[in-house]
């Protein structure tokens, strides 16, 4: 299989997880959008100019979707205002902490640990606080909106990202290394989309 097709079939496989997660029709099943564009930016760096805004067009188009069949308007649903688009830069936030990640190799386990927690946890709370911050600000959501009032609100919702982001990159690593106990180790560079 060509590097091309390693990646197609990374990025088919992020696609499907957003999609099969993103639409809340699985209720006990948690949105995976976010550790879908960290594990794209590590996987795909490559892609970037291609995956990222390919995830991103899906991402939208899964949330018109849910809110057409809710019958309402795109406009009209509570979650979207014009602070929506900010999730542009937030999920690229994301995006480039995995990205940033992929650029380190090797190392001792400790090491690269702490790398890869500092990533996560640094682009989850970018993520976030664009996320977040934007609608708390520019939604008419938000009647009267306040600092105070926004960082209880950033910090009430913060650690349910980050585990949930957590919990579906922790998943997505573990069979990174299973994969790379069951295949030869030039396979699984070449199947992980190795620069």
């Amino acid at each position: 299989m060509s590097a091309t097709a390693r990646r197609a079939t990374i990025l088919a496989s992020l696609a499907l997880l957003m999609a099969a997660t993103r639409v809340h029709h699985f209720a006990a099943v948690p949105d995976a959008s976010w550790a879908v564009f960290f594990l794209g930016g590590l996987y795909l760096r490559p892609w970037t100019r291609l995956a990222f805004p390919a995830l991103m067009v899906l991402a939208v188009a899964i949330d018109a979707l849910v809110i057409q069949a809710q019958g309402l308007s795109f406009w009209q649903h509570y979650c979207v205002s014009p602070a929506y688009w900010c999730l542009i830069p937030a999920h690229f936030a994301l995006w480039m902490g995995g990205a940033w990640l992929r650029g380190y190799r090797g190392g001792r386990a400790a090491v690269a640990l702490a790398r890869f927690a500092a990533a996560l946890i640094v682009s989850v709370a970018l993520c976030h606080l664009v996320a977040q911050g934007s609608f708390y600000w520019i939604s008419d959501s938000v009647m009267a909106p306040t600092l105070a009032g926004w960082w209880k609100n950033y910090t009430d919702w913060l650690p349910a990202y980050l585990w949930t982001t957590t919990l579906y990159v922790g998943a997505a690593i573990m069979a990174h290394l299973v994969l790379a106990r069951v295949v030869p180790r030039s396979a699984t560079a070449r199947a992980l989309g190795a620069d």
